[in-house]
């Protein structure tokens, strides 16, 4: 067998693998390390160094810094300071958390984005709502029910829920009164906003990454592999793709924000029904429980703003650097020396060393007074905790496997045998492309997706 059919058949090894789960992912990306040495494809010291190249750095800078945002609590200050800004109704709380959630997600990963906001949505929605269970015990009130029964499953609710009046008992009182069918009403028009607002932060994190490299895998794999079958290509960087992608993500954030409100955020009710009482009355006193949790917070502690001051300048200098349509600040260093992991390296390492606390300015004058303990941003141990090691290692396996299609002449081999496509219009290409692998991502995600079709979409 050549060595096109030994790469091909690693490349559908790891294909089944990566689709079917067969193995731990990250474990299937190490397979070229141990098949294309043996196999004659590639040597291990052109595998191996694959693991280690630039966007898995930017990459790794991302998710450190995503830990120190949570470590803070800054990720919940900005999430609570925008829902405060943008409004009370379901539809502008749940633009809020797209929004927020959109943001964070551009410069630290979809995962990482989901799992900081999910907690904080569901502390607003337990404060507005009170518990789950209760609600979906409301919605099961039938006509036929006891008003007995009605009234003391609706003051159990009530009492976790002080929002909805401003004097509990006179809320007890007003609640006492409704019909089963009021309560059923109010307690389906609640779990829908809840269904909306928890659906709402995977969707915008998921936008929010394409507008950045560093927002999602599959673009440091696209530039990565990129750099693999073109050299001397160097125009994808932060800055250009943050130019073609941040107005594709603001255009699909608005109209996910509006589809998610038409389901689960009455929008389409506000269309065409008037309001009901409670509805109004809820959205009256939401804000004082986003007021209160955001009071909860303090004031901006000065490891908040060191925090805040070292994200923006991580977000700053990354679009800087060379954005191609003027010149960067990489023109003071030697061309093609400093890149986008050299920024995210250098951000990252000031957090393990500038302090968390105000340090004494007395003591420089002073060695005898009391100076505040040094703690320092962010610890190793929390890093090696929040780290994303597995997709990390994916991003390795993505590039060996790219290197090796390359390398043994795969890649020339498909692209000779799929001439025929590539005859096809351009725009007709795109749409076929595109819904091929959308289709693809059903069956496997989207980091393993990009790794196995993006070489041989390469060579049309």
């Amino acid at each position: 067998m050549n060595e096109e059919g030994k790469c091909l058949y690693v490349v559908l090894l790891m294909a089944v693998y990566w689709c079917t789960e067969a193995l731990p992912l990250a474990v299937t990306a190490l397979l070229p390390i141990c098949l294309f040495p043996t196999m004659g494809v590639l040597t291990s010291k052109k595998v191996c160094p694959q693991y280690f190249l630039e966007p898995n750095f930017l990459f790794f800078s991302g998710v450190v810094m995503a830990s120190a945002i949570e470590e803070w609590n800054v990720h919940r200050r900005i999430a609570l300071k925008v829902l405060n800004i943008v409004g009370v109704k379901p539809v502008w709380l749940i633009l809020g958390m797209m929004i927020t959630s959109s943001f964070l997600s551009m410069w630290l990963n979809n995962t990482a984005t989901t799992a900081m906001m999910l907690p904080i949505a569901n502390a607003i929605l337990e404060n507005l709502f009170g518990d789950l269970e209760k609600l979906k015990e409301n919605c099961k009130l039938k006509e036929d029910e006891e008003a007995g029964l009605s009234q003391i499953k609706l003051q159990a609710l009530t009492s976790e829920k002080q929002i909805l009046t401003e004097d509990g008992q006179e809320g007890a009182e007003r609640h006492d009164k409704r019909t089963p069918e009021e309560v059923r009403a109010e307690s389906e028009y609640q779990l829908k906003v809840w269904k909306g607002f928890l659906l709402c932060i995977p969707y915008a994190s998921s936008i929010g990454g394409t507008a950045t490299l560093t927002g999602t895998a599959p673009n440091l794999i696209l530039m990565g592999q990129l750099t693999s079958f073109f050299p001397d290509c160097d125009l994808v960087n932060f800055g250009s793709w943050f130019v073609f992608g941040f107005p594709l993500m603001v255009l699909f954030l608005l109209l996910g924000w509006l589809w998610i409100s038409f389901l689960y955020g009455g929008l389409n009710a506000r269309l065409c029904v008037r309001k009901q009482d409670w509805q109004a009355d809820a959205e009256r006193k939401a804000k004082a429980v986003i007021d209160e949790d955001y009071k909860k917070l303090g004031p901006m502690n000065f490891a908040e703003g060191a925090i805040t001051f070292f994200f923006i300048l991580f977000a700053v200098l990354l679009f800087t650097r060379d954005p191609k349509f003027f010149p960067g600040w990489s023109i003071f260093f030697n061309k093609g020396y400093v890149s986008d992991a050299v920024t995210g390296v250098v951000i990252i390492s000031l957090l393990f060393v500038f302090p968390s606390q105000k340090p004494s300015l007395s003591w420089w004058f002073d060695f005898h007074s009391t100076n505040t303990q040094y703690i320092p941003l962010l610890s190793w141990k929390k890093v090696q905790g929040s780290v994303s090691w597995n997709i990390i290692l994916l991003l390795g396996g993505g590039f060996a496997m790219a290197k090796g299609c390359e390398e043994s002449g795969l890649a020339s081999w498909l692209g000779t045998h799929l001439q025929p496509i590539a005859r096809v219009p351009p725009p007709v290409a795109v749409i076929l492309i595109t819904a091929f692998v959308a289709c693809f991502t059903e069956f496997a995600s989207n980091t393993a997706t990009i790794i196995i079709l993006l070489p041989i979409i390469t060579e049309l």
